[in-house]
């Protein structure tokens, strides 16, 4: 095990690791994507569920792998750096956080929409800004209080936005017509292959759940169960909500991209399950919030700690409550900042390219790892040698190349960028010991 000195409390055990990862992992997508993808697959749907979530769970393993091997908290940034050095580490990291931090604008973007839906006044642009700032700082607030009132406040967000799911699942079997199931084709690998781009990120999250590495209890063993709990149960709650909208709402589902989920509730449950799911919507909007919040600046203390980012107050432990709050903070201003200057749909394509990335840095760094150190007793290795982070790397490859070239453009520039950034603290820094 690679570990690395830190003044963060181990407390965070499977349950809470994995309702962390669940909380984050099941955010907007889910509420809007069964009709996109009725739309394209009809009632074979739930095939791109179940391939997508088997591609997420490769990659996956390679976190849970380095996960084991690398404890310190940063997640995927201290995987990528400790394998291949400041460098590789600071374009992981950046990655990471303009990934995360682009993902907290544009959902937080998303939710006062979905209450300007149903409450008009919140369109005002004053009132906007202010909600943005009381729900960033609001959560900034609860963070720096400690990671055990966080991870209170992710359990609760957890169990209440899968609540209004788990009634539309359970009860919504008696309103499913077993003909509107029926695969009349099965989709072409084309065809597939398109729908389960859209999908995949619908299942990212999990590596920011990762992210308090640092803070989990018995990480060797904690990290790759709470993995596995966590997308399985992504999976069969993602399956099944797409079973039962196919089901209940058929050819009609397409129809409803904007609502899907209150739509089938609408047939359901009435008005009741209309607002029901709404509600359901706007709480898993601030579930994901508020686990981001909690994470990610966990990778701008990180970068801080090993000196990759030359500012040392941002790898602070606050005496009191033993979190990195000025890292909270600022990491949060600039996502608020983001929030109130960008547009939803220009801020999760950034998000999504660079998530992109970060994944490729973590699949490498398996292999990198593996040849720095054997694994000790306890840590988790991935059967069938290095087959999964082979395919892990294919994958993502694959779906680098089915970006648009703006987006590849765009993310090169990033790059280009940040490896100026990058060469340019490293002179200043000789400068300053010379």
């Amino acid at each position: 095990m690679i570990q690395k000195e830190e003044n963060l409390t181990r407390s965070v055990g499977v349950l809470g690791l994995s309702a962390n990862i669940i909380n984050i992992m099941i955010g907007a997508g889910i509420f809007a994507l069964p009709a996109v993808i009725a739309s394209k697959m009809g009632a074979s749907s739930v095939i791109a569920y179940i391939f997508c979530g088997i591609l997420i769970a490769l990659i996956m393993l390679c976190f849970a792998e380095a996960g084991s091997k690398v404890t310190n908290t940063g997640g995927p940034y201290s995987y990528i750096e400790t394998a291949f050095g400041d460098y590789a580490g600071f374009i992981g990291g950046f990655f990471a956080i303009a990934a995360m931090m682009f993902a907290d604008a544009a959902v937080s973007n998303a939710l006062i929409n979905l209450l300007a839906s149903a409450y008009p006044f919140f369109e005002n642009e004053w009132i906007r800004f202010l909600s943005l700032f009381v729900l960033f700082y609001g959560l900034v607030s609860v963070n720096i209080l400690g990671i055990k009132q966080g991870m209170g406040l992710i359990k609760f967000n957890t169990i209440a936005k899968l609540i209004p799911l788990i009634l539309l699942i359970t009860i919504g079997w008696k309103n499913v017509e077993i003909g509107n199931l029926y695969i009349n084709t099965m989709p072409s690998i084309g065809t597939l292959g398109e729908t389960s781009l859209i999908l995949f990120f619908a299942f990212i999250g999990c590596e920011t759940g990762l992210i308090v590495g640092g803070e989990v209890l018995n990480p060797k063993r904690t990290i790759p169960k709470a993995i596995f709990i966590s997308i399985t149960a992504v999976i069969v709650i993602y399956s099944l909500i797409q079973t039962v909208c196919q089901g209940v709402l058929g050819s009609n589902l397409p129809n409803f991209k904007a609502e899907p989920l209150a739509e089938t509730a609408k047939v359901i449950f009435g008005p009741f399950g209309f607002m029901l799911l709404l509600i359901g919507a706007a709480i898993s909007m601030f579930g994901m919030l508020s686990g981001s919040i909690l994470n990610s600046p966990r990778v701008v203390y990180a970068l801080a700690r090993d000196k990759v980012i030359p500012i040392q107050a941002l790898a602070k432990i606050h005496k009191s409550f033993e979190t990195p709050y000025i890292a909270i903070f600022i990491y949060a201003s600039f996502g608020f900042t983001l929030a109130v200057t960008g547009s939803f749909e220009q801020l999760i394509v950034i998000a999504s390219s660079s998530m992109l990335i970060l994944y490729l840095g973590v699949s490498l760094s398996v292999i990198k790892l593996r040849s720095m150190q054997k694994t000790q007793p306890g840590e988790f290795e991935i059967p069938g040698g290095l087959t999964v982070p082979i395919l892990s790397i294919v994958i993502i490859i694959y779906f680098l190349f089915n970006l648009s070239k703006k987006e590849m453009i765009g993310t090169g520039i990033i790059f280009l960028i940040l490896t100026i950034i990058y060469f340019l603290i490293k002179m200043l820094g000789k400068k300053t010991k010379n």
